[in-house]
């Protein structure tokens, strides 16, 4: 099912309806501010989900190795034309940021996996390192309702912020460099109620 370039995995109820009202909002376009100003009602982080994926080389991808950083996990797909809008900015944003402590990792949502993932990457020259998702993945994150989804997360492992559709460059731009600039074991961005990831192991 396609349709502008969004797709419903699954209905999770581990999203509230006050969340997500706001990132809907955003991802038809209302605001481009609508989830950049809900990330800021809540101060209170939780860590993200630890994951451990395979790349287009085979190596293996843990988020856990990523600590100390700046990330930003993106979830898209191929089919989705908002993802190829942002694929370029990220591309941007790894290839200025990578060596301030920043990276990249996107997580394809295609069922046909690499097959058409990988002529994918090489098209659009992506430089970040790339996974194919799953449905329990995208559970941990609070259900990945929408594509694309997007969260930053912070040099402790925490997630800052969540984007539920297409966003302008610029709030991406701005969330990144408060999150570089701000001091080990401060905050940044604080982040969004609702869509904080469950851990693995909890019901």
């Amino acid at each position: 099912m396609k349709t502008e370039g969004f797709m419903k995995f699954t209905t999770w109820a581990t999203i509230t309806a006050a969340a997500a009202i706001c990132l809907l909002l955003a991802a038809c376009g209302v605001s481009e501010n609508a989830t950049h100003e809900a990330s800021m009602l809540d101060k209170d982080r939780k860590n993200a989900p630890e994951f451990a994926l395979r790349d287009v080389n085979g190596a293996t991808v843990r988020l856990s190795d990523y600590r100390g950083k700046v990330v930003l996990l993106n979830f898209w797909a191929t089919w989705c034309d908002p993802c190829r809008v942002e694929i370029p900015w990220f591309i941007e944003f790894e290839q200025k940021n990578k060596d301030r402590g920043f990276a990249v990792i996107g997580i394809s949502m295609d069922e046909q996996g690499w097959k058409v993932v990988r002529p994918f990457l090489a098209q659009m020259k992506v430089n970040y390192r790339n996974v194919v998702g799953t449905d329990m993945l995208a559970q941990l994150y609070g259900g990945v309702e929408s594509l694309p989804t997007t969260f930053l997360i912070d040099r402790e492992g925490r997630v800052a912020s969540g984007h539920l559709g297409l966003v302008s460059k610029s709030v991406y731009q701005n969330e990144i460099q408060e999150l570089l600039s701000a001091p080990p074991g401060k905050s940044g961005i604080p982040s969004l109620p609702g869509v904080q990831p469950v851990t693995a192991g909890s019901n």
